[in-house]
């Protein structure tokens, strides 16, 4: 079974990459981020058309999050559990479903923007959440993962060069600790391996230059219980799909499961 992880950034924009990446990768199960699209804009019929059942939490131009299946879509979770509000409402980025052997969240963690920023403490408070709400599955006997795009590089290693971040979001102790109390839960980081270059990022800015530079970062991630960790045989960012006109900034994480 092959699962993978992918911020989009638009997926109206992204659309015709979508279609034929699903096409020529075999993916099983897709979590996507950033739609930014209202539910009724979603191109649900066209994943149809291609075997793909969809599952959408998305209200409008900004955030927006779905999974897609191929191994069927039940027992669907629209929203974080529990979760924080923000501008007096909760955002859509966060929703959870049953495919097939597996459960899998598709998660769009809040950004955070600046340290002194009241998005920030959203952002926190958000990972509080979301470890409540996924502590149960964690610890269970089934196949369970928390993919997406966490806006957390869970190490130095994982940024292109951390003093270019020093005071910056991202690589915070604090959102490292929320990081860490989430793999409290029994969750392991499944690490993927790099297509080229020694580290695995998954996400470039559209500035600087920054993909052919390999200006990067690891933020988009997957966490897995115990189950879903023994049973992965690959994992592997597609750079691939960062090349060329079009490109989202952030490239699929893929992960095959022996299941």
């Amino acid at each position: 079974m092959r699962i993978a992880t992918w911020n989009v950034n638009s997926i109206t924009a992204r659309l015709p990459r979508l279609l034929a990446w699903l096409e020529k990768s075999g993916t099983d199960v897709l979590c996507v981020q950033e739609t930014k699209c209202t539910a009724e804009q979603f191109p649900a019929e066209a994943l149809r058309e291609l075997g793909y059942e969809s599952a959408v939490n998305a209200t409008g131009r900004w955030n927006g999050v779905a999974l897609l299946s191929r191994v069927g879509l039940e027992d669907v979770t629209t929203g974080l559990p529990g979760g924080p509000d923000y501008d007096g409402a909760q955002e859509p980025r966060s929703i959870a479903a049953t495919c097939g052997p597996l459960r899998a969240w598709s998660v769009y963690v809040p950004n955070g923007r600046e340290v002194d920023h009241a998005h920030y403490a959203y952002k926190l408070q958000w990972f509080e959440a979301l470890k409540a709400a996924v502590t149960a599955d964690a610890a269970g006997p089934r196949p369970f993962a928390v993919l997406g795009d966490y806006n957390v590089a869970p190490t130095d290693d994982d940024v292109w060069d951390v003093a270019r971040f020093e005071g910056l979001t991202h690589v915070t102790p604090a959102e490292r600790a929320a990081l860490a109390a989430l793999r409290e839960t029994g969750l392991t980081d499944v690490v993927p391996r790099p297509l080229k270059y020694d580290h695995p990022f998954t996400y470039w800015d559209y500035r600087e230059l920054g993909f052919p530079k390999n200006k990067g970062m690891r933020i988009d991630l997957v966490y897995g219980n115990e189950p879903f960790a023994k049973a992965v045989s690959d994992a592997y960012v597609d750079r691939e799909e960062r090349k060329g006109k079009g490109a989202s900034d952030h490239a699929p994480v893929v992960v095959d499961l022996d299941v």
